[in-house]
């Protein structure tokens, strides 16, 4: 039987048992997705090449450790660990922050809330961030991690559901369910703190 014809599973026990060219294989046949996947996120294909090879050689470490315990679940294993190193390189430069924003032509503080537009998910749940133009930044790292990770790829990273979905193997109706809670919560704490917002 050709080593091309092994599921993943079976490719990562072969090279566990010391067979080199059964990862090739696995490179070859998830390289496209892990590294499309890096690049959504980083905007940058030489960083992204980095990060792909920091991925895999993490990979590479774990497997011939023996430490390899997600049976079945290679790529989700593999996208988070690259998620993992490409959340601590923003970390290192500080570069990640809560909520970009910028100063309209009157002086206006607006955040990237503003910007969304959702055609291509075809739902409505970007209507609702029209809505906030300030005091949400801070807002936003008061939600649970799961929360606060949707609102931040699809805010800072610009990402669209269907990416977000793809890159934490995730359902998009997980995606949109989480994003609308964040929506829901973020609006609770401000409707709680009389802060100010401006309303469209």
């Amino acid at each position: 039987m050709s080593i091309q014809l092994l599921n993943d599973n079976e490719l990562v026990q072969l090279y566990m048992g010391g067979n080199e060219d059964s990862l090739s294989v696995l490179l070859n046949r998830h390289k496209r997705k892990i590294f499309t996947s890096i690049v959504i996120v980083v905007k940058n294909n030489a960083l992204a090449e980095d990060i792909f090879q920091d991925t895999f050689f993490k990979v590479i470490q774990t497997l011939k450790r023996g430490q390899y315990t997600e049976e079945g679940k290679f790529v989700p294993w593999v996208m988070r660990i690259a998620r993992n190193l490409i959340i601590d390189y923003f970390r290192n430069l500080k570069r990640m922050p809560p909520m970009p924003v910028y100063t309209n032509s009157e002086g206006e503080e607006i955040s990237v809330f503003n910007n969304i537009t959702d055609d291509s998910d075809k739902t409505k749940v970007s209507a609702e961030y029209t809505k906030f133009k300030k005091n949400i930044r801070g807002l936003i790292n008061e939600l649970d991690e799961e929360q606060r990770e949707i609102v931040l790829l699809r805010t800072y990273y610009d990402m669209s559901f269907k990416e977000i979905a793809e890159f934490r193997n995730m359902s998009i109706n997980t995606a949109l369910g989480r994003f609308r809670y964040a929506l829901f919560n973020l609006k609770k704490m401000i409707e709680e703190r009389n802060l100010e917002v401006s309303l469209r």
